[in-house]
């Protein structure tokens, strides 16, 4: 059986060829004719040949979403928002990942050269000068979601991760909690910085000091399980909860143990900790619980992005929300006007935090 043809929706609908070609690509159309062209369409099972379309109007009708971890729970949630907005406007969604190396991010931005996709919304895990000239000099429009520099000249849109550290900080000053740590994760990154940089200035505003501070490897499970136990380096496997409370913290950077009576080290303790994402603070609910200490009742631990991880971690992690959803949502209307109109100025857009509590903080 042939393939239906715009010919044969013509035919069916009883109009020209071009009406059928206006229907189908969006122009002004009487509600007659559309319905008409719409109703043969779906007769006759005609679907559109998207090679000949990307042809015709010098589009792929593909965009591309590039993130450092497509397992990473916020991440999927922006995807979503990206290809709600963007097949919405008739264009599919690919995703890719970078990985944690700016190189690879300068080579993907680079790649688009090849045409296969008509822009790109990419959110570097790390930005250096290369990735910036990459990015101005790409032949297809460019979205970042993070934070480059307004010199860049880019659509940017970004999370305000400074002023979410400031809620989590308040929120655990309310709840009784004074002796905070921070789990980060590395400090090269772009949330990396950005987080240490607003826990700093929340914790100062407050008159306090950090316990502790923990440089994490990565922004995973993994390394917050990793990172956790370098925070309580100095408990056995088997100390029990009384000695767990007496861990002490180590020096700015990276997490050590200090000696001393047990009582000493209770005074000093952190009561909560704050991480720089979700992942990291389920791996360090999980190190607390290996060492017999309860959250929140012994350490309240609070962490960023509120992805669907926060839900379902036991007990439910209180987490500040960074908007993931609208940031993806607000870069592929970003990235959609700027394949509409290459000559407007570039946006710098800020998403603002909120703290969703659960049950990890009191």
């Amino acid at each position: 059986m042939s393939r239906p043809t715009v010919a044969g929706v013509a035919r069916a609908a009883g109009v020209s060829v071009a009406s059928v070609s206006r229907v189908l690509n969006g122009l002004p159309a009487t509600e007659e004719m559309v319905g008409r062209v719409q109703r043969a369409v779906e007769e006759l099972g005609y679907v559109p040949d998207a090679r000949a379309r990307s042809l015709k109007v010098g589009r792929t009708f593909q965009l591309t979403l590039a993130v450092a971890d497509v397992g990473n729970p916020v991440y999927v949630t922006m995807m979503r928002a990206v290809e709600e907005v963007v097949s919405a406007a008739g264009y599919r969604l690919v995703v890719t990942t970078t990985g944690p190396d700016v190189a690879d991010e300068v080579a993907l931005v680079r790649g688009m050269a090849r045409g296969y996709a008509d822009g790109l919304v990419i959110s570097p895990l790390r930005v250096d000068d290369d990735l910036i000239k990459s990015i101005r000099e790409c032949d297809v429009p460019v979205v970042v979601a993070g934070n480059v520099p307004a010199s860049a000249g880019v659509d940017t849109i970004r999370a305000n991760s400074p002023k979410g550290m400031l809620l989590a900080v308040e929120h655990l000053l309310q709840k009784g909690r004074r002796r905070i740590a921070f789990l980060n994760g590395p400090r090269d990154t772009v949330p990396g910085t950005a987080r240490a940089k607003g826990f700093a200035e929340a914790m100062k505003a407050n008159g306090l000091r950090p316990v502790a501070e923990v440089e994490a490897a990565d922004f995973t499970f993994a390394a917050g399980r990793e990172a956790g136990r370098e925070l309580l380096s100095g408990l056995g496997a088997g100390s029990n909860r009384a000695d767990a409370r007496g861990v002490a913290p180590g020096d700015r950077g990276r997490a050590g143990v200090a000696g001393g009576p047990a009582a000493k080290r209770r005074r000093s303790a952190p009561d909560a900790v704050i991480a720089a994402n979700d992942l990291l603070a389920v791996g360090l609910m999980h190190e607390l619980a290996a060492v017999g200490l309860e959250v929140p009742r012994d350490v309240a631990v609070v962490g960023m992005d509120d992805s669907e991880l926060a839900e379902q971690s036991f007990p439910p992690l209180t987490s500040v929300n960074l908007g993931s959803a609208e940031r993806g949502r607000r870069a592929a209307e970003l990235l959609l006007a700027r394949i509409d109109d290459d000559t407007r100025t570039p946006r710098r857009i800020v998403v603002q935090p909120t703290l969703s509590v659960r049950r990890s903080t009191p």
